[in-house]
């Protein structure tokens, strides 16, 4: 007869995934254990106990730095999808005890904060104000299905996912505009503009890692040239101003533009736009899925 191996010792606890998380996060197990409450020893212990479990080590740990292995780049996305799950369950524990409160994750993109969000969270506020809205923000939409796939929101907005194996409502067009200073030859036209008419101009663009870059870099594909750049902004919010200082044109979505925007609109040739989506995990529960009907009836894009 076979002796046992004591499972139970060498299983993780999700305390070992929030360990690992935060470290990753800080970069560093002595801002990690301040984060937690705990001393590093007993950090250090913790994570030594979740390699032993995992059968090597997670951490590379450098003089100021701490690095992921490959086995801890494999584990990460798990810890990760196990502590959101663990969150989920508590929040599902409290709605059927009928506590008043209870959390629900929501993901999305910069832009999609700014421009469609608004509006659809005061609405869910005055019919449900017990339920907290926890918003997590992403650059580029790979990152945000990426966030999904490893379970660290219950659902997401952004552009139409592909291959996604769960709910996914339409939410509509997202049209773009090109923005430019009031004072621009090109603000005394039509109203619009051809996008090969600015091949020459230099752009407002925005940083490598934005989802809006690769719109423009792609329209202007279309348009038969690549845009030089004037200035690169992290801030999504940024481009329209800075287009409206006299910097260059920027390629926007139109529900980004403020009220009072001191630059002018153009409708670019041919048009640009992108179709948007709301998509939940599998088997969303019924507050995730309230919020979902809820964009999709109310989201305009």
């Amino acid at each position: 007869m076979m002796k046992a191996t004591g499972t139970a010792a060498a299983m993780a606890t999700l305390r070992q995934f929030e360990y690992l998380v935060t470290v990753v996060d800080t970069g560093s197990f002595t801002r990690a254990a301040e984060l937690l409450h705990v001393t590093q020893p007993a950090l250090s212990k913790q994570v030594q106990a979740l390699e032993r479990s995992a059968g090597g080590p997670l951490l590379e740990r450098l003089p100021r730095a701490v690095r992921l292995t490959p086995m801890g780049r494999a584990m990460l996305p798990h810890a990760r999808a196990a502590l959101a799950d663990a969150e989920r369950a508590g929040t599902a524990a409290r709605r059927a005890a009928g506590l008043a409160g209870g959390e629900i994750q929501l993901a999305t993109v910069y832009s999609i904060t700014l421009g469609v969000l608004p509006p659809v969270l005061r609405m869910w506020h005055r019919r449900h104000p017990g339920v907290r809205v926890r918003l997590v923000e992403f650059a580029h939409a790979d990152a945000l299905l990426a966030a999904m796939a490893a379970g660290r929101a219950d659902l997401a907005v952004g552009p139409v996912p592909d291959g996604w194996d769960g709910p996914v409502r339409a939410l509509g067009t997202e049209r773009f505009v090109v923005a430019v200073a009031a004072d621009d030859p090109v603000a005394a036209g039509t109203g619009r503009v051809a996008l090969g008419a600015l091949a020459e101009r230099a752009w407002v663009h925005f940083a490598p890692g934005n989802g809006l870059a690769e719109v423009l870099d792609r329209a202007c594909e279309r348009a038969g040239f690549r845009p030089r750049t004037a200035v690169r902004t992290e801030q999504t919010a940024a481009a329209p101003l800075l287009a409206a200082a006299g910097l260059g044109p920027a390629l926007v979505p139109a529900n980004l533009v403020p009220a009072g925007f001191a630059g002018h609109l153009l409708d670019p040739e041919p048009p640009v736009s992108r179709e948007l989506a709301a998509y939940a995990r599998p088997r969303p529960d019924p507050v995730t899925t309230a919020f979902l009907e809820l964009l999709a009836e109310h989201a305009r894009p």
